[in-house]
């Protein structure tokens, strides 16, 4: 199904292709659209949709917008992180240049909204509702993400908060959104939104793990970005919280320090490996994992459709890319 739900959308992105005028503002946007990845955010507001009974087709525009939304925040977040790979490729302010990358990015998130007019009535006032309280909620947490990188007294709990408004509340948008369209209950519709408030979290810090950990070849990003960045991750926090003195202070050296970017990425990973901070991070998302999960007995839905998105909420924390 969630293969069925991919193509769906794939389809309506390649029939929305931005063709307007002027091509060097809309021919960014269809080329990170182009990019691929894994598509999460779309699937979900169809899936979820679906779930509640509703018309999967009815949900395309929805879809869209979250995709189209989620896709300019990468454009600013690779300008901010002067980060050169996205997915593999250069990123749009790399191929292009950052003006380029601004002004389409902003073009992307205007274009976000003018999607949802397909909608009427209390539906489109609702998704709408839910957009753009979720778009001021990312910029909140762009900004904290910015804050801490000059901040020695970041702890565990404000990461956390970070992660779920920069990341996290855009998933959990985009299952309510499905749920509207569905015409779910008001608690239903709710309860979804806190089941992708916490995947989001669980998928946020596997994202985290694999930046340190995962494969290059598939990763499709730069693996040790977020050290490279100086990034208070929570593999850092937690290193400092479980490690020796000696540990904090070599990790604060090397988070301080100037190094060739692999010694630098390759000195941090030890400290990490030392403290056990891996194992922590694995611990906390199984946990996110787990509370996502135990909210699913309170909706209203039949256990086989509560048993699709536990499927696929355990094959997304398993995943390698």
């Amino acid at each position: 199904m969630v293969a069925t739900y991919r193509e769906l959308f794939l389809r309506h992105l390649e029939e929305k292709r931005y063709t307007n005028e002027p091509v060097n503002l809309y021919e960014p946007i269809n080329y990170i659209l182009d990019l691929g990845g894994k598509r999460m955010r779309p699937i979900l507001t169809l899936m979820v949709c679906d779930l509640f009974g509703g018309e999967v087709t009815k949900a395309l525009d929805a879809a869209m917008a979250v995709e189209v939304f989620h896709n300019f925040t990468l454009i600013h977040d690779d300008i901010m992180d002067s980060a050169p790979l996205r997915r593999g490729k250069d990123t749009v302010h790399k191929k292009w240049d950052i003006n380029t990358g601004i002004l389409s990015g902003d073009a992307m998130m205007i274009l976000a909204f003018q999607t949802l007019e397909t909608y009427k009535g209390d539906e489109f006032r609702n998704l709408m509702s839910v957009l753009i309280k979720t778009s001021l909620e990312v910029c909140e947490g762009q900004q904290y993400d910015i804050d801490f990188e000059t901040r020695s007294d970041v702890t565990i709990e404000e990461y956390l908060n970070m992660i779920a408004l920069k990341t996290s509340v855009l998933v959990a948008a985009a299952m309510k959104m499905g749920a509207i369209i569905a015409n779910a209950s008001e608690e239903d519709s709710n309860l979804m939104y806190q089941f992708g408030l916490n995947l989001g979290l669980a998928f946020q810090l596997q994202d985290d793990y694999l930046d340190t950990y995962g494969d290059p070849k598939s990763f499709g990003k730069q693996v040790g970005g977020d050290i490279i960045e100086n990034k208070k991750t929570f593999l850092v926090l937690k290193s400092l919280e479980l490690g020796s003195e000696e540990d904090a202070r070599s990790l604060q050296l090397l988070l301080s320090e100037k190094y060739t970017d692999e010694d630098k990425v390759e000195k941090v990973k030890s400290v990490f490996d030392s403290t056990g901070a891996p194992s922590a991070i694995l611990q906390e998302i199984e946990a996110y994992t787990e509370k996502a999960l135990s909210l699913l007995e309170s909706m209203n839905l039949a256990s086989e459709k509560k048993d699709l998105l536990k499927q696929f909420s355990r094959d997304l924390m398993q995943r390698t890319v």
